[in-house]
């Protein structure tokens, strides 16, 4: 799955345990006509790939959805989702036109004024 926006916010990478489990999160805003503020959480390893963005910069995400239970002292059973993300790509260099060269403006062509009807044409089509 994936969720498309712009961040928000980016958190520190924080340490958990004795073992060092890392965590960190992004906020994205999605562009839709009721935007949501999806919290995702990078870990491990993971959590270097938020590096290199910033505030404002449109980003696509691919996630995870996790769930877990667990059962409190009192006995009851609770669970909890979160959503996990293990990679992000930006959609900067994706605007207008998904990599294709940029098309000269109509001016930079010379008109083609010498057409001949009657020249033979060996094209199939």
């Amino acid at each position: 799955m994936e969720v498309q926006g712009k961040i928000k916010m980016i958190g520190e990478t924080q340490t958990f345990g004795s073992n060092g489990f890392r965590k960190r999160e992004v906020v994205v805003t999605t562009e839709e006509q009721y935007p949501q503020h999806i919290m995702v959480e990078f870990v491990q390893d993971k959590t270097d790939l938020l590096n290199n963005f910033g505030v404002g910069q449109p980003v696509k995400i691919s996630i995870n959805l996790r769930g877990r239970e667990w059962v409190n002292p009192q006995g009851e059973t609770k669970y909890f989702n979160s959503i996990q993300g293990w990679r992000i790509e930006s959609l900067q260099q994706q605007e207008g036109g998904a990599g294709m060269p940029p098309v000269p403006p109509m001016d930079a062509f010379e008109p083609a004024d010498n057409l001949n009807e009657e020249d033979h044409d060996d094209l199939p089509f």
